[in-house]
């Protein structure tokens, strides 16, 4: 590990020489002196940092973006590619959030903006389309990720940053969630940049207005976004002596542009915004799953650094509690609803990597090789079939002399796979629908939850004239069988097998299937 990281620890030893070059050299004024000071210091407002770790850490993101080729949950194409591409294109689905007005338009914008530059230049294929919205984000995580080497180097010093930057940088969940684009990637990317310009003590980039923006462009996105911020604005506001002209001059002209700009946004597309409502996992779900799960093998360094962290950096791990303890009252749980305050973790995971003596080598060798197989596993491998299949919707759209007849059905749970953002073709699909009702109906039933009854009835109900048939049939592995009369008479036939999942549960397989159908004794060609 030592000559593995013999690289590393030249390059920052190196920078820590020049820094003491620095220091003996302050009260010189010669040129050499300037010239000097203006290569080492630090500068500018952007990354500040050396550009061999600004290139390594961009061409990291990089590679983690082409890495993950899984899917997670429905938001991250249906609250944000799906939305871009309907607002250039004028043409897909939009879920009940936005036909509700349950949702900003804001960060959509930014994708769309990427379309529509795409489309005027004539570059809008689907695979381009797929993968710079991704790239684009895994180059917001990389900058965040150097903000919060930068920050805990300003706090601290080189060797405490350089543990801390390892912890962000091989975290298994950073690494499946930082170049999705999931309005709590976005939410994360700004959180980090926000702090490195938040007052704590040893910061030398303190700016309120700056971070107090970055933290209201967070809230615009991601309303929840405000929830880890609540302690160390609290904290900010009592330790300001000038409170009052905090608030005046600062806080509420910040809050008034923003709010003004969401609310100018969602009026050019829809109007206003309100809240949403889902349900399911008991109050300490966070705590005895959730927490540990996303932290996975760092919990142990994160546990040791908080026993070892100043007393300054408490204010990080109150936001880390009370960000849990609020989430754990909202009925609704998941995963990626943390991942937010992941960085803040990182910062005790790096103290307890710069305090350990012996252990140090095997504490590392075990960080990074436990991370990398979760993270490749999460990222190339578990619910990769979703993805995988609309490779041939693609082809049956771009490689099909037939398209003008083709269409697809979906029998699988609600939002399992991404839409016409991974198409990019007005072709005629279908998938199980599965809005709330906000009418307050008790025997309320979606469309998927009544196939999920009885498959075979929804299917004989739903096409009794053969004319309406699709084309072509997209299901679960574990539906195969319960249709399969339906299958056979009329005449669909097996093309294409996706492996999805190795854990498959009651309505997801572990495989996922494409039917065809035969017309006249032939296939349809693809």
């Amino acid at each position: 590990m030592e000559r593995d990281g013999g690289g590393g620890s030249l390059f920052f030893r190196g920078l820590q020489n020049r820094s003491h070059e620095k220091m003996k050299l302050r009260t010189r004024k010669s040129t050499l002196y300037l010239s000097q000071q203006k290569r080492t210091g630090r500068g500018g407002d952007f990354l500040g940092e050396n550009i061999y770790l600004v290139l390594f850490t961009i061409a990291l993101r990089i590679c983690n973006c082409f890495l993950v080729q899984t899917s997670f949950v429905p938001d991250e194409y249906w609250q944000s590619l799906e939305v871009a591409h309907h607002m250039v294109f004028n043409y897909g689905y939009l879920t009940w959030e936005w036909t509700e007005r349950l949702r900003g338009y804001t960060y959509p914008l930014i994708f769309a903006s990427i379309y529509k530059i795409l489309h005027l230049l004539g570059k809008d294929s689907v695979q381009l389309l797929i993968w710079i919205p991704r790239l684009a984000q895994a180059l917001l995580s990389a900058i965040a990720d150097l903000r919060l080497y930068s920050l805990m180097k300003q706090l601290e010093n080189q060797q405490v940053a350089r543990w801390v930057f390892f912890c962000q940088l091989c975290s298994w969940f950073t690494w499946y969630c930082c170049t999705r684009t999931l309005t709590n990637t976005m939410e994360t990317v700004l959180t980090i940049i926000a702090l490195f310009y938040y007052p704590l003590e040893g910061s030398k980039f303190m700016n309120s207005v700056k971070y107090s923006s970055l933290v209201a462009l967070a809230f615009i996105i991601r309303p929840t976004a405000v929830i880890p911020w609540i302690p160390l604005l609290f904290r900010h506001f009592w330790q300001e002596q000038r409170k009052l002209d905090l608030i005046l001059h600062q806080f509420l002209p910040v809050g008034f542009v923003t709010l003004s700009f969401s609310l100018i946004i969602d009026r050019i597309f829809f109007g206003q915004n309100v809240g949403s409502f889902y349900g399911s996992h008991p109050w300490h779900w966070y705590f005895s799953q959730g927490f540990p799960a996303v932290l996975g093998t760092h919990l142990p360094f994160f546990i040791h650094g908080c026993l070892l962290a100043p007393k300054r950096y408490r204010i990080f791990l109150v936001t880390v509690l009370w960000t849990l303890l609020v989430y754990s009252m909202l009925s609704h749980k998941e995963f990626r609803f943390i991942y937010p305050v992941l960085p803040f973790c990182m910062v005790f995971c790096g103290y307890s990597l710069n305090n350990l003596k012996l252990w140090k080598k095997p504490a590392l060798s075990f960080l990074f090789l436990s991370n990398m197989f979760f993270a490749l596993y999460t990222g190339l491998v578990h619910q990769r079939g979703t993805l995988d299949v609309m490779t041939t919707i693609q082809e049956l759209c771009y490689n099909n002399t037939n398209i003008s007849s083709a269409s697809v059905l979906m029998m699988m749970p609600c939002h399992s796979t991404p839409y016409y953002s991974h198409v990019h073709h007005p072709l005629p699909m279908r998938f199980l629908q599965c809005p709330p009702d906000l009418t307050g109906k008790g025997d309320y039933l979606v469309e998927a939850d009544i196939f999920y009854l009885n498959p075979l009835k929804w299917l004989y109900r739903e096409f009794q004239n053969d004319s309406t048939l699709p084309t072509h049939l997209i299901i679960f592995s574990i539906l195969e069988e319960e249709i399969n009369p339906f299958l056979i008479s009329n005449k669909y036939e097996r093309t294409a097998i996706f492996f999805h999942t190795h854990f498959p549960e009651s309505r997801t397989g572990s495989h996922i299937y494409v039917y065809e159908r035969k017309l006249k004794g032939k296939l349809n060609q693809t």
